[in-house]
Formats: structure tokens, C-alpha cells, sequence
């Protein structure tokens, strides 16, 4: 009888962990910041993939420290955005419980950006220019990797410009008004995005390398999923877009009044890319 007991309050322990622990291995939880090009489209591309997998993937919107956070405490499952060694360095190293799955772009690039027509090359000509700029440089969202790295940049190169904060969709927008106007104007920019292809525009040298050089784009996720989820993992850890095939999906997603049905198209065209993932 007392054998008996045991075996019950055993099994009773082993339903109440499962309850409490426990998650249904077909719902993928992926964060995405809205906003930033390159992260939304794979993303997205990632979700038709899985789902017609069978898995049903929930998008959670939010900044890049909070959806690290998440990963970290386990919430959500995986984020394709890392910018690293530089941009998302300090955050990642914030967090234990997350591990690197893969790279999925190799020639990403942040730095200060302008028009073509702007008659210099340099971050240390901004100093020459400042009516010219409006001692503005023109950034993303606070808590964008990128932003401290600005921060960092008017220290280092002495600049008496205003670091102005706002959004991604803000900062395009003031630099589409600015060349339809043939003003001056200085951005905080990256690559891959697709407004390198729709307007032209140049980096700034930055001699001091405080913009750092090449970054990677690495897929993370929180640090049980490997052994969760083996076969996602392999399949993350294959995703990879080289500059061509990443020029072509910001292409076909900007703009896109339904990007759902874009990622959908993009992976019927590039089949055979996608069968090397899986």
C-alpha cells in the first residue's frame, strides 16, 4: 500500500512539473523589432517556412533589449536580429541563458549616412558643415544598438551636433523629404536595407572606427531550445543570405501592403535555397 502511495505522489510531482514547465514544441515564439527592414523580412520568410512545417509561429513585437530579456528568461524563442560584434555586443553578453544558432547575413555595415549629392566623405568634415546639417544627426530609436554608437560618435569626434531620436520610419522619412528637397541631411544608416537601393546614398569614413567595421547578423535563441527543438535548431543554424538573395527579399518586402503573402511568394521563387536549410 505504501508502495502504492509513493508511485501516486510520484506521478502527481512528474503532472505538476509538466504543467508548469512544459510547452507545446509547435508553437514557436520569435521577436521581431518593427521597423527594422532586414529582421522583419527574415522573420517573416522564417514563418512560412515553419509553419508550413506544421508549427504555428506567434511574431512578438518589442525592442531588442526586451525581446533578449525574453529569450533569456525563456519566454520567447528565438530573435534573427543580433547585430554583432558591435552593435548588440554589450546586450547579449547581458544575458546567460540565450545561445548563438547561426549567421544568417555576413556583410551588414552600420555607420552615418547621407546623399550622394553631399559634397563630403568623412564623419571629422561634419565639423565644417555644421550649418549645413543643421547640427542634426538624424537617428533611430533609443534603445537601437546603433543610437549609443552615434552617442559615441559626437564624443569621439568632438561633433557639436543633436543626436535626434525618433524611429526607423521617421528617419527615412526625413530622408526622403531632404534629397526630394536637395537638402543636407545626415542619417544614422545600415545594410542591408532597401533604402540603399531606392535612393542614393553614401557612407561616411570613419577613420576612428568608432561605427566599428563588418558586422555579422546572428539568429539567437534562448538556451534550451537546441535540446527542445533539435530540428529547428539545425534549421536555423543553415539560414543564411548572401548579399544578392538579401537585396532581392528587402526588394520584394518594401513596399509590400501584405508582407505575409511576400515572404510566401519569396520562398516558392527561391526553392531550391530553401531546401539547403532544411
Amino acid at each position: 500500500m505504501r508502495k502504492i502511495k509513493s508511485m501516486v505522489l510520484c506521478l502527481m510531482v512528474l503532472l505538476l512539473a509538466s504543467c508548469t514547465t512544459g510547452r507545446n514544441k509547435n508553437i514557436i515564439h520569435i521577436g521581431m523589432v518593427d521597423g527594422w527592414a532586414e529582421g522583419v523580412a527574415m522573420t517573416e520568410v522564417a514563418k512560412v517556412i515553419m509553419e508550413e512545417k506544421g508549427y504555428h509561429v506567434v511574431i512578438q513585437r518589442a525592442t531588442p533589449d526586451m525581446i533578449l530579456a525574453s529569450m533569456n528568461n525563456g519566454d520567447t524563442d528565438l530573435y534573427m536580429d543580433v547585430w554583432l560584434p558591435l552593435t548588440h555586443g554589450s546586450k547579449v553578453a547581458k544575458f546567460p541563458n540565450i545561445e548563438e544558432l547561426g549567421t544568417s547575413y555576413n556583410h551588414a555595415r552600420n555607420g552615418l549616412v547621407v546623399p550622394d549629392y553631399v559634397t563630403i566623405d568623412g564623419i571629422e568634415e561634419l565639423k565644417k558643415h555644421e550649418k549645413e546639417f543643421d547640427r542634426r544627426i538624424i537617428g533611430i530609436e533609443k534603445g537601437a544598438g546603433i543610437t549609443r554608437a552615434v552617442d559615441q560618435v559626437i564624443k569621439d569626434y568632438s561633433l557639436d551636433y543633436k543626436h535626434v531620436n525618433s524611429s526607423t520610419v521617421a528617419m527615412i522619412t526625413e530622408l526622403q523629404n531632404a534629397i526630394k528637397a536637395k537638402r543636407w541631411i545626415v542619417v544614422a544608416g545600415w545594410q542591408p536595407h532597401w533604402m540603399f537601393a531606392k535612393m542614393k546614398l553614401k557612407f561616411l569614413d570613419d577613420p576612428k572606427k568608432t561605427l566599428g567595421d563588418a558586422e555579422q547578423i546572428k539568429i539567437f535563441a534562448r538556451g534550451d531550445f537546441n535540446i527542445e527543438q533539435p530540428e529547428l535548431a539545425r534549421f536555423f543554424s543553415k539560414v543564411h543570405f548572401d548579399e544578392s538573395t538579401m537585396a532581392d527579399l528587402l526588394s520584394q518586402m518594401q513596399g509590400s501592403q501584405n508582407k505575409a503573402i511576400t515572404a510566401k511568394e519569396w520562398v516558392r521563387k527561391h526553392n531550391d535555397l530553401v531546401k539547403g536549410w532544411l
